[in-house]
């Protein structure tokens, strides 16, 4: 429908501006416009994101699309979508809810349909091709959501929507969106005075191009600083399946015969718990720790200019810093409620910290060492003592936890317990590289819901963490079904061996699950308001709710069995295990909060404030609170820490301890109703996971847990109420 208006406009702009010529200029202009419409044709019929996919669910149809095909889509996407917005913006006719919100909600088609391929695969499958389009898109699309957000005409048309909501005749959904629509136009500048609008254009174009720049810089950043060896005996306490992994790591990169450790995006690295070489343990660690602070791919820079860049936003916006300003449409609401929820609880955890720390020095001091613990030597000695204090060897429980056994009899099989909801395999359907696989989920009564891509797998071009995302949004207005991804960075093992996780991937795989179902089960109206379209400090509660799922008895029972035998982990074993998840949570929260604390500092700068040498600031922010030990360095520093930075949790890190109180609080009150059970896990699918952004945030946690959450639950589950 819009595609085809669009055509009668340019070709009614052409046509008029050719009447004030000869007939001659009048042939020559339809014959130009008839070529450029020619050329458009043939550009649509060869590029499939011109068309929805005709796949179930308009899954995209991964065999058909190039990287040359999504440019060309961004850019007519950019077009049209436009076109669509000053039609809306320029109707003579009254606002109405129709006219304007819903038309804003269903224009965009193209635009929306190729941006969520594109990125999506930028985030999972990227190469220099589609890394060159992110950068020469970035801006193009930052101007275009500012052409948009910044149109005056629009803005008038919701501003009266708005005023008048309650005396129109609307759903509490409808009134919910343009709320929601009136809040993301104020917030963007839509009552600035046009000077200082054209002040936001140009500071938002510097923030995308700089955005995009550290996150392409992080990604190459990552492939370099791994870690070659020579020496097999230098990885000593690895096991035999890890050294073969490293082997072909390190041949897959051009180096025959040695071995690879690769850096994950975290401070922490995996391996440190294994290697016995401290040396090697310390160079593994200052290469994570110390990235980014310098050479051809240093993110320092541009750490301290994009927190000054958005402290001058948020002044221009009236706000005080970017803190001020993120913070004001969450739950939180501002920086001092976050502070102060930190603050709480800093004493219960550098005091429990404090003596996990006393424990690994005695372990140093019992095995030999004779040095203070070190960074890098945390998670090794962490490791003795867990087994001292457990008798619980990590190598003794892998067995049990097999990659597929966790998924389909882990995470499925409680997603079916709870919410009814099973899923099939569609082998059928293309996906974008051969570790993805595909599924379909069925509802109860054997109704299809929504097309899943499992996503698990690290690889080149990926870059680090987990996450969920959407390839379609379920909407009721669009008659869309959701089509869901999950992506995680688990480390594969050599062909023909089985995969082995972690807990910790355990617990990711079905956090992630929690986000994907939240997409999933989505059943509103408007895509805006659609799955996960919530607070920042809101959308991480459904996905670590589900977390506590993965050391259920009945759910451990179905998928902790042993890989070879089918045998279910021994009692003893199993015990040792669940006594040991509340084992070095002094040093998970800790080096958490100060990370989360970083974030807040940086952008609670004030507009004027000058460029900040990173290490000296991130040492005053970390002293400030108390939360200083250097033993226990941020989970991420400023230079790696993608969710602040590149990505969209600017000021909003602290989101997950503040989801992790509602899903604590949640769980703690689901185990009152009899625990693993369909009734219990449909009223929190219904009340939570189906209204998306319909319901305001405490109202829907309120209409599943009858009050607001305390904090009592979330220090149980994390072990630091004693």
């Amino acid at each position: 429908m819009h595609k085809t208006l669009l055509a009668v406009t340019i070709t009614a702009t052409l046509a008029l501006s050719a009447c004030s010529g000869t007939a001659t200029t009048q042939q020559k202009s339809t014959s130009a416009s008839q070529t450029e419409h020619l050329q458009t044709q043939s550009l649509q019929t060869q590029n499939p994101l011109f068309q929805a996919s005709t796949l179930q669910y308009q899954a995209p149809d991964f065999s058909l699309i190039k990287d040359e095909h999504f440019q060309p889509a961004l850019e007519q996407g950019i077009t049209e979508h436009y076109q669509q917005v000053l039609e809306i913006a320029n109707n003579p006719e009254p606002a109405t809810f129709a006219n304007t919100i819903v038309a804003l909600e269903t224009s965009g088609e193209l635009l929306n349909r190729t941006s969520k391929v594109f990125y999506n695969l930028a985030g999972s499958n990227s190469n220099p091709t589609l890394r060159a389009i992110q950068g020469e898109m970035a801006p193009k699309m930052a101007a275009h959501s500012d052409n948009i957000n910044l149109n005056t005409k629009l803005f008038k048309r919701i501003d009266n929507l708005y005023l008048s909501r309650n005396e129109l005749d609307l759903t509490p959904e409808a009134i919910r969106l343009i709320e929601k629509y009136h809040q993301r136009f104020v917030m963007a500048g839509a009552k600035l005075t046009d000077s200082q609008k054209q002040q936001i254009r140009v500071l938002n174009e510097e923030q995308s191009t700089l955005t995009n720049e550290f996150a392409q810089r992080l990604m190459r950043m990552t492939k370099e600083i791994a870690l070659v060896i020579d020496d097999k005996q230098q990885l000593a306490g690895l096991s035999e399946s890890a050294i073969r992994a490293a082997k072909a790591d390190a041949d897959a990169n051009g180096h025959s015969n040695k071995y690879q450790l690769n850096i994950t995006n975290t401070t922490r690295q995996p391996v440190l718990s294994q290697l016995d070489n401290r040396e090697l343990r310390q160079k593994v660690w200052e290469l994570s720790s110390n990235r980014g602070l310098s050479g051809e791919n240093e993110t320092a820079s541009l750490v301290a200019r994009l927190a000054q860049l958005r402290s001058e936003r948020a002044e221009l916006l009236g706000y005080e810093s970017w803190a001020d300003y993120r913070l004001t449409p969450q739950m939180a609401k501002t920086p001092e409620a976050v502070y102060k929820m930190f603050g709480s609880m800093v004493p219960a955890v550098i005091a429990n910290t404090q003596k996990e720390a006393d424990d690994i020095q005695a372990m140093i001091t019992k095995t030999g060492g004779e040095f203070e613990l070190s960074p890098w030597d945390w998670a090794y000695y962490a490791e003795l003592v867990r087994k001292e204090k457990f008798d619980l060897d990590g190598d003794s429980i892998k067995p049990y936890f097999e990659f597929n056994r966790v998924l389909k009899d882990g995470v499925f099989f409680t997603l079916e317990d709870l919410y009814g909801v099973t899923f099939k395999p569609r082998p059928d359907l293309p996906v974008y590289h051969p570790d993805v696989k595909a599924y379909e989920m069925f509802d109860n009564d054997g109704s299809s819901m929504a097309i899943f891509y499992a996503d698990y797998f690290a690889r080149e071009g990926k870059r680090g963490g987990a996450w969920m995302s959407s390839f379609v949004t379920q909407s009721g207005l669009l008659n869309s079904k959701p089509v869901v991804v999950n992506v995680m960075n688990i480390k594969k093992a050599p062909d023909g061996e089985p995969t082995f996780v972690s807990y910790d991937e355990v617990t990711t795989m079905f956090h992630e699950m929690g986000h994907g179902t939240h997409g999933m089960f989505s059943k509103v109206t408007y895509p805006s308001l659609s799955g996960t379209a919530v607070s920042r400090d809101f959308v991480e509660f459904p996905s670590t709710f589900e977390e506590d799922w993965a050391a259920h008895p009945k759910v451990l029972e179905n998928y902790a069995k042993h890989y070879e035998t089918g045998e279910s982990i021994p009692e003893d074993l199993l015990n040792k295990l669940l006594k040991s998840r509340s084992f070095n949570q002094g040093f998970d929260t800790l080096e958490y909060m100060s990370a989360a604390l970083l974030d807040l500092e940086w952008h609670s700068l004030k507009a004027g404030a000058p460029l900040q040498d990173v290490v000296s600031f991130e040492a005053a922010a970390l002293k400030k609170h108390g939360v200083d030990l250097p033993a226990v360095p941020p989970r991420y520093k400023s230079t790696y820490f993608a969710h602040a930075f590149p990505g969209g949790y600017s000021s909003s890190y602290y989101a997950y301890m503040w989801s992790e109180i509602l899903a604590a609080d949640a769980f703690a009150y689901v185990q009152t109703q009899g625990g693993l059970n369909r009734e219990i896990g449909m009223k929190f699918r219904k009340t939570i996971r189906e209204v998306g952004n319909s319901v305001a945030p405490m109202e829907a946690y309120k209409a599943f847990r009858g009050q607001e959450p305390t904090t009592e639950a979330l220090l149980k589950r994390r072990g630091l109420d004693k």
